[in-house]
């Protein structure tokens, strides 16, 4: 990698540092050691990504000698998986928080990031979570964003067809339109060569997080907009048809019937989409490491392409993706100095240095908030340059990421709990939407004790 010569000449310096230190041309025996140079566990949020971490991990501590641990909690399971790793001994130095209510959890264990060279290279500052005084407890490291994926090599078959409701991709720019390409698809989707138009809509224990967070995300966000608010104690799910929309469309044009879907992973739903099985699947650009990763992937780089999260509210032609991040970086303000150090060390090394931001840009796939990136180190897969286009596009409007006001997770599994209930026939939508208001009002109250 280009940094290599000026990363092994700072390596060389410091270890000549080092012989130096304790008694002349002889390394003292602590030299090297955790209590000299600290070490690093980082607690990771994502699933998907662990063999990535896990091998900017390796590298980093190959290049530094600083020992570098990456532990991967289970998907569903980082708040419990925090709870239990914090109260070690050789608790996480490095953790994360979902945004403002997550950092509330945490903030007793959340170091003072202010003074950090990291904190310097936001492009803006305000997206930090700050305390008390002009403390900065927790950094994003990365904007993500989520909508409907689809394979533009499927889509090209279905609109070349005769009687196609679209002669293009482009024309759908609404719920009324996609609903009627997909249910056209359906009826054509042993010529097309599917399985069915969406992938599997995953339910499995963990793995509802795309529907119970992701998908609410739209119609919270319409209804902050409504009452000009950034937060609600209590909601009244407003846009609730317009959820019930996109989720039963979801369902009936889907690889799976419903009854099946409790039993379905996110990888499950990936791997239909990689394979060729279903044409569409929502998921956020992360996913683009599950995609390439199937063994006997069909779907071509080029070919992989984003739509909004159509549901059919009013002035819903304008609508990009769901755009932002739950991502924030806290460091263990419990740990020892050393690790302090280490952990700062190990992150400023990934978004500032040369070689660390071609692991960001390469293996993470990250769009970062940090002014050390050039254009030319911009993550290159598809997904992440489809999610680069809608937000450079300034006649769409991205919806934020407001699921970062959720009041807990406990109203997620129970809204995920209940929307597989309404899936596999148990549940009336009228109970799902009382459920769901009646939940968030309970948590809010909770919370705010």
């Amino acid at each position: 990698m280009k940094s290599k010569k000026v990363l092994s000449a700072i390596l060389a310096a410091s270890m000549l540092a080092g012989l130096c230190t304790g008694c002349a041309g002889k390394k003292s025996e602590s030299a090297g050691s955790k209590e000299d140079k600290g070490s690093v566990y980082y607690l990771s949020f994502k699933p998907e990504q662990a063999k990535q971490w896990e091998k900017v991990a390796k590298e980093y501590t190959e290049e530094t000698g600083v020992q570098v641990k990456v532990q991967t909690a289970a998907a569903g399971t980082y708040e419990q998986t925090l709870k239990s790793e914090i109260a070690k001994k050789d608790a996480p130095t490095i953790f994360q928080v979902n945004g403002p209510v997550g950092y509330q959890n945490w903030k007793d264990y959340c170091m003072d990031l202010a003074d950090t060279k990291l904190y310097t290279w936001l492009n803006d500052k305000d997206m930090a979570i700050k305390g008390k005084g002009d403390g900065v407890y927790a950094i994003p490291y990365a904007v993500e964003g989520y909508g409907i994926i689809y394979n533009e090599e499927i889509m090209d078959k279905y609109t070349a067809m005769d009687g196609a409701k679209v002669k293009s991709v482009d024309e759908i720019k609404n719920f009324k339109t996609l609903k009627e390409v997909v249910e056209d698809m359906t009826a054509k989707k042993d010529q097309l060569g599917i399985s069915g138009v969406f992938a599997s809509t995953s339910f499995s224990p963990g793995e509802d997080w795309r529907w119970q967070t992701h998908l609410m995300n739209v119609p919270v966000y319409y209804e902050y907009k409504d009452e000009n608010v950034t937060d609600e104690n209590a909601i009244s799910f407003k846009y609730n048809e317009e959820f019930k929309n996109i989720f039963d469309l979801y369902l009936n044009n889907s690889t799976t019937e419903p009854a099946m879907l409790g039993s379905k992973t996110v990888s499950d739903s990936m791997a239909e989409f990689a394979l060729g099985k279903a044409a569409m699947v929502q998921n956020g650009n992360w996913a683009w490491g599950d995609i390439r990763g199937v063994e006997g992937n069909t779907v071509k780089e080029d070919k992989i392409k984003y739509l909004p999260i159509y549901t059919g509210i009013e002035g819903e032609e304008k609508q990009g993706l769901c755009i932002g991040g739950e991502n924030y970086l806290c460091v263990n303000d419990k740990v020892s100095e050393a690790d302090k150090k280490a952990s700062i060390d190990f992150i400023e090394w990934l978004f500032g240095s040369e070689e660390g931001k071609e692991e960001v840009a390469e293996q993470l796939g990250f769009i970062t908030p940090f002014n050390t990136f050039e254009e030319d180190q911009k993550p290159t897969d598809p997904l992440a340059q489809e999610v680069i286009r809608y937000m450079e596009n300034q006649d769409l409007t991205n919806l934020s990421w407001d699921f970062q006001t959720f009041p807990s997770q406990t109203f997620k599994d129970n809204l995920g709990a209940s929307l597989l209930e309404y899936a596999t026939g148990n549940k009336q939508w009228d109970a799902v939407v009382s459920d769901c208001v009646e939940d968030w009002k309970i948590e809010k109250e909770a919370a705010a004790e």
